[in-house]
């Protein structure tokens, strides 16, 4: 028998229903023609189509693919109609009836069509939602962390939800967005909800970047949600550095007064420092002197950087500043006298020279240079600094004290009464060897010159000198402790010795 018919007078309704039947993908226009191995074609083709379309993903078919299959298919087509013109079909026998046919198999691929797109953008939906829930556990696994390590992730975050709302606005998962926001904004300022106030304050300054990575209506109110919060851990972080001594309190008082000058915690700063000062003021006067004077100094120091740096509406820190100022200069005294009853007699004299060159009208300014002069006698004779000198001044007893040295020399003095005076050089006199200060005839301010002197009237007891030369080549003071008696008349000497470059008596 003949492998296919003979053939037959051209029809062209019969080669369009055998294209349209190609059309289907099944090659079925080949089926009704007789030509199984081009059927066989269009199945493998359209079986390799669906292996690598399904099950439909977010990426769909490859355009590649989508081209190639629809080339085929209007080969097949093309080719069927060609087939068709000339070959009758096996059925059914008439045209019209394999013309509605292919009509009605074209919603095979269309249908197919319509289908694969809603399945594809159900997984564009699914994949959407994965991205979601992947950056709001990237969020929760940070919990506990500190901000630096977890900003990263939290910038991470923020950017696929930015990407959600802006590239598929009409996606669930750009409706969910806003919830998410909503954990993501709760557990980045974790430390505020543990009162940890200092810690706060960075992720929270982080949170009112927020809004403008986003649209506006995605944010809503979370736009103003940190900003109570970070006046809140500004101010308090600012009032525990305050109490603790730590410097950063300026800064911290600093950026509250400037982010956020109308809020109820920036009044709460001027009391604030206020009370700092007041506490610091109570230090004055007791064993702590010296550390409330310090304390005191500082305030004023950091209150006039935070004016600076934020400003002073009513004045507020300016009096404060003042006060600090003030107290912390009329407590030196007393760290003066604190730091001498505790044998620091260096600094007790830097002290006290400071505080009498600040306060010529002080009250303690009289004592306040004795004790300089004792706390530098003491330096040389630790003995004279066993009492805190007074006032006191003139007594029974004459000392008179001669300067047989090339220098001036400065007599400092201590006791019953404390003071001090220069001798100016003498013109005829000179330095002696060492040698000669050891020999037994040795008497210094015995030459019968017209030495320098000065005559004092001090008090029955000790009294501790110390000859200080001014210039020339000694450099090393020299001391001496007299034990003063009534019915005596007591003379000191200043000379100065070379090779040592000392004066003494």
């Amino acid at each position: 028998m003949p492998a296919a018919p003979p053939p037959a007078p051209p029809d062209t309704g019969r080669a369009v229903a055998v294209a349209l039947l190609n059309l289907s993908g099944l090659g079925l226009g080949y089926a009704l023609t007789r030509r199984r191995l081009l059927m066989a074609a269009c199945w493998v083709a359209t079986a390799i189509l669906l292996v690598i379309a399904l099950p439909a993903d977010a990426d769909g078919i490859p355009g590649a693919l989508l081209a190639v299959y629809a080339l085929l298919l209007l080969l097949a087509a093309a080719h069927g109609a060609y087939v068709g013109l000339r070959t009758r079909l096996v059925w059914p026998g008439r045209a019209p009836l394999a013309l509605l046919l292919g009509l009605v198999l074209l919603a095979v691929p269309a249908g197919g069509a319509l289908w694969y797109q809603d399945a594809r953008d159900e997984a564009v939906q699914q994949a959407l939602l994965k991205r979601l829930t992947s950056a709001d556990q990237l969020v929760a696994a940070d919990a506990g962390k500190s901000f630096s390590t977890a900003e990263g992730d939290y910038r991470e975050a923020l950017g696929v939800y930015r990407d959600l709302v802006a590239d598929h606005p009409g996606s669930r998962a750009a409706h969910k967005v806003p919830a998410s926001l909503r954990t993501y904004y709760s557990k980045v300022a974790e430390p505020y909800d543990s009162q940890d106030y200092c810690t706060a304050v960075a992720p929270l300054t982080y949170l009112r970047t927020v809004p403008g990575e986003l649209p506006k209506a995605t944010v809503g109110t979370l736009a103003d949600w940190p900003d109570d919060r970070l006046a809140t851990s500004l101010y308090e972080c600012g009032a525990q550095g305050l109490s603790a001594g730590d410097q950063d309190w300026v800064t911290r008082f600093g950026d509250l007064m400037k982010t956020f000058p109308g809020a109820p915690q920036t009044t709460k700063v001027a009391p604030a420092v206020d009370a700092a000062v007041k506490k610091a003021q109570k230090g004055v006067g007791g064993s702590g002197s010296c550390a409330a004077v310090e304390e005191l100094q500082q305030l004023d120091t950091r209150i006039g950087d935070l004016k600076t740096a934020a400003g002073d509406p009513g004045g507020k820190l300016a009096s404060a500043a003042s006060r600090a100022g003030r107290s912390g200069d009329d407590g030196a005294y007393d760290c003066g006298v604190q730091e001498y009853r505790s044998g620091d007699f260096s600094n007790a004299q830097q002290t006290m020279d400071k505080f009498v060159a600040g306060h010529p009208h002080h009250k303690n300014r009289a004592r306040a240079q004795k004790i300089a002069i004792a706390a530098e006698v003491a330096q040389t004779i630790p003995a004279a600094g066993k009492k805190l000198p007074t006032t006191a001044d003139g007594g029974s007893i004459s000392v008179t004290v001669k300067n047989d040295s090339p220098d001036d020399v400065t007599v400092l003095y201590t006791g019953p009464v404390t003071g001090s005076f220069t001798l100016k050089a003498c013109g005829g006199c000179r330095s002696y060897l060492l040698a000669d200060t050891l020999m037994s005839t040795f008497k210094p301010c015995a030459g019968g010159k017209d030495y320098p002197q000065r005559t004092l009237q001090l008090p029955v007891g000790t009294t501790y000198f110390v000859h200080k030369p001014n210039g020339g080549q000694a450099t090393t003071a020299g001391s001496d402790t007299a034990k003063l008696r009534p019915g005596y008349i007591y003379t000191e000497c200043a000379y100065t010795t070379q090779g040592f470059g000392g004066s003494g008596t």
